[in-house]
């Protein structure tokens, strides 16, 4: 039994679970057919079938009691009223994503047989069609009583997650914040609060926001379809599973006192430890590379990573139209392209600078405190 508790603990490490993730996140969602025939191959197509599901929610409630019943942190953690949303999400959000996906293939095998997709309703045909009145009003009613038997259930069973009145000499440890913005503090271990708290969130809404304006392609609209849409499915999921629903469910779980990294089953040591040296990219060039000390000058000082953040902002954008997503140039156009470039190489950023701390414990690429500029 302990065995199994400190392999759980061991891949749940966030070097080793995002690069897992980082692995076959594109081979379960493909976003291009080499992608897509190696998904078949290996049968994960069958995870969209009920069998799939079955087994997929069969072996996470297996683990879910697993743990509540054999550790008592495990147990502490999951029945915290703060994370109960976040155990619903657990599976919610791998249950709806199953439905769109199993909806989908179906579409496209329909499709593939010169069929309409299941969504499909004739002009004409007035009683194939539903209408806001009275089919929507009625199914938005029932939902509407449902969530609020669900939200009084709730308030009624749990305990509101109130603490004791401030207190200045005993701050909480760990301190986090609101579930739903906890992988914004995440990110704060990789970036400046100004990039983590400030930037990032305003891409975020803004890349949301400018999708339906960047997005061409009239295919899937009104209709549940994968074929039709693998890459624009692909990217989103990955920017919404990868980098904001992982990052929840691990400063939420995996996130302990002074914000340390803690296994599911691992128990909550407020002297735990972690040895870390920290070094800038300017320190990396010219101390360890060059062995030399700092230039007093601060823009000589942080050449090395205005030359980075340069060529990965200004050159990685002309040197992707022109190889990887040259059709992207063609199917969008310039100014098109060049917004969902940026976007792009945003949301990239942050699993690049996870890898940069985790394999060289790099802190900034430019650092000039001076300023208060840290990148």
């Amino acid at each position: 039994m302990d065995l199994i508790k400190d392999v759980i603990n061991r891949v749940t490490d966030p070097t080793i679970s995002f690069t897992f993730l980082l692995a076959v996140f594109f081979i379960i969602f493909p976003p291009n057919n080499l992608l897509l025939r190696l998904n078949r191959k290996l049968g994960l197509d069958k995870l969209w079938t009920d069998a799939g599901a079955i087994i997929f929610f069969g072996l996470l409630t297996i683990f879910m009691i697993f743990g509540v019943t054999s550790d008592e942190t495990f147990r502490a953690v999951i029945t915290k009223p703060d994370n109960v949303p976040i155990v619903l999400l657990l599976y919610i959000v791998p249950f709806l994503i199953w439905v769109c996906m199993k909806q989908g293939l179906a579409n496209d095998a329909r499709t593939l047989n010169n069929e309409k997709p299941e969504e499909y309703s004739s002009p004409d045909d007035l009683d194939s069609q539903i209408l806001v009145w009275p089919d929507l009003i009625y199914v938005e009613l029932i939902a509407l009583v449902l969530c609020s038997v669900v939200l009084i259930v709730w308030g009624v069973l749990l305990k509101a997650p109130l603490e004791e009145p401030a207190n200045i000499a005993d701050s909480p440890n760990p301190s986090k914040a609101p579930w739903y913005f906890l992988g914004l503090q995440e990110m704060l271990v990789y970036f400046d609060p100004w990039l983590a708290g400030v930037v990032f969130p305003t891409l975020i809404i803004v890349g949301l926001m400018a999708i339906p304006y960047i997005d061409l392609n009239k295919k899937g609209n009104g209709y549940y379809s994968f074929a039709e849409r693998k890459a624009e499915i692909s990217i989103f999921l990955f920017g919404w599973l990868g980098l904001w629903v992982y990052m929840v469910i691990l400063g939420t779980f995996l996130r302990g006192p002074n914000w340390n990294f803690f296994g599911p089953f691992e128990k909550w040591d407020v002297h735990k430890v972690l040895v870390l040296n920290n070094i800038n990219l300017s320190e990396l060039f010219w101390v360890k590379l060059g062995s030399r000390a700092l230039p007093q000058n601060i823009l000589l000082r942080e050449l090395p990573g205005f030359v980075v953040v340069g060529a990965y902002l200004l050159i990685m954008p002309g040197l992707l139209a022109k190889t990887l997503l040259k059709s992207y140039v063609d199917k969008l156009g310039l100014v098109r392209y060049s917004v969902f470039v940026i976007l792009l190489l945003s949301m990239a950023a942050l699993p690049i600078k996870m890898y940069l701390r985790w394999t060289l414990n790099l802190k900034y690429l430019i650092a000039i405190p001076e300023y208060f500029l840290n990148v």
